[in-house]
């Protein structure tokens, strides 16, 4: 099955005993427990941090209507499965429970029924993500904090594959800076927020034309050059949009920008595997730490975390192996300090050339993540370690 997670506010100490012991027996985890159904709002901040694919909630004591407690759930979340669990079968309460549109209502004996309603989600979840597979393969990069490197590495990736004769969507989601369209010298009228605010017309012939072709077998999608366009763009948006294109490309990369926003928990949602970039500055690694520790609360499996090591030296400080143990996740590959020369193509208005020796290794990067070492005839050690 699917492994889901799953969110709990329940009062009724019976409601919570059954669901707690139905839950023992299933391959599912409680990343949110909450006891105080009165106190929402402490209980929709935990949500909007662990995003669980599934929302329990306890309605008995309920008084006020239940579409704004519907709402919230919703806003803080995305769009979880919400189960309503009551201590009888009243009959108004179920009806107004459906109008406000919860999925499920249930109430004692939980055990049998509540099952039912998580496998059947399981495996929703697992046709959802099945569906995709052969479909083209997504990246996101992360900065464990700003200038880590996460949105160099993402162009230069991208430009690789796509001389590798793959066809490559490189994707802007970094709302704050949205540097991709610089470093590509990539012109375009056009956005994401155009995507999103157009999901009813969005068909190959609508995204053809917002797509812009700065780098040979790349098409790149930028962010919004406004300020602030971050307030405009909902979870479920960026979800529909990435489940849209991807299917249309061999590989889509997309830059998260930096730390672990709201709108990257959601767009990992639909990414095979989250590349989180950083440094041995002292606060980077701080950073990489508490993002990864989120990911893997919330249910982001590790394997589907790649950790980038950038502008490594020659000499290290602390050895890889207890770098890794440090962060809980091994290093997928290093990529050697060059500042200069990175700064030289930049200021001339290129991007690295793949002959130099920053380009060289962070072409090497991208033939490791494409797979394509056999295609290309080189050897399978690309990174200084791992």
């Amino acid at each position: 099955m699917y492994p889901l997670t799953i969110g709990l506010a329940i009062e009724n100490r019976e409601l919570l005993d059954q669901a707690q012991a139905c839950l023992q027996g299933l391959p599912f985890r409680v990343i949110v427990e909450h006891q105080d159904v009165g106190d929402l709002s402490n209980f929709l901040d935990r949500l909007e941090r662990m995003r669980p694919d599934v929302v329990l909630v306890d309605i008995s004591s309920w008084r006020e209507p239940l579409e704004g407690l519907v709402a919230s759930i919703r806003n803080a979340v995305g769009d979880p499965m919400i189960i309503a669990l009551h201590i009888a079968a009243d009959a108004d309460t179920i009806l107004a429970s459906l109008r406000a549109g919860i999925n499920e209502f249930l109430y004692p004996p939980l055990q049998e029924p509540l099952r039912k309603s998580l496998e059947k989600r399981s495996i929703e979840r697992s046709r959802r993500s099945s569906s995709t597979k052969g479909a083209g393969k997504s990246y996101g990069f992360l900065s464990a904090k700003g200038g880590c490197g996460a949105t160099t590495l993402a162009c230069h990736v991208a430009a690789e594959l796509g001389r590798q004769n793959q066809k490559v969507l490189l994707m802007d989601l970094d709302l704050d800076a949205g540097l991709v369209g610089f470093i590509t010298k990539t012109k375009s009228v056009y956005s994401i927020l155009d995507a999103v605010n157009n999901l009813h017309r969005l068909d190959i012939h609508y995204w053809k034309a917002l797509v812009s072709n700065g780098i040979p077998g790349v098409e790149i999608v930028a962010s919004p050059l406004a300020l602030g366009s971050k307030q405009q763009l909902k979870d479920e948006q960026v979800r529909h949009v990435l489940g849209f294109a991807r299917p249309n490309y061999d590989w889509t990369l997309v830059d998260l920008g930096r730390s672990l926003s709201r709108l990257a928990m959601a767009a990992l949602e639909e990414i095979d595997e989250a590349c989180l970039v950083t440094t041995l500055e002292v606060p980077a690694l701080h950073q990489s730490k508490q993002i990864i520790q989120t990911l893997l609360d919330s249910g982001y499996g590790k394997h589907r975390l790649k950790l980038i090591l950038n502008r490594a030296p020659k000499r290290l400080d602390i050895t890889p192996g207890d770098l890794e143990k440090m962060l809980g996740v091994p290093i997928y590959c290093m990529v050697p300090n060059d500042y200069p020369e990175l700064y030289e193509a930049y200021a001339e208005g290129r991007m690295l050339t793949r002959n130099s020796e920053l380009g060289k290794h962070i072409a090497k990067l991208a033939v490791k993540l494409g797979g394509l070492e056999e295609e290309s005839g080189k050897s399978k050690r690309f990174a200084l370690f791992g």
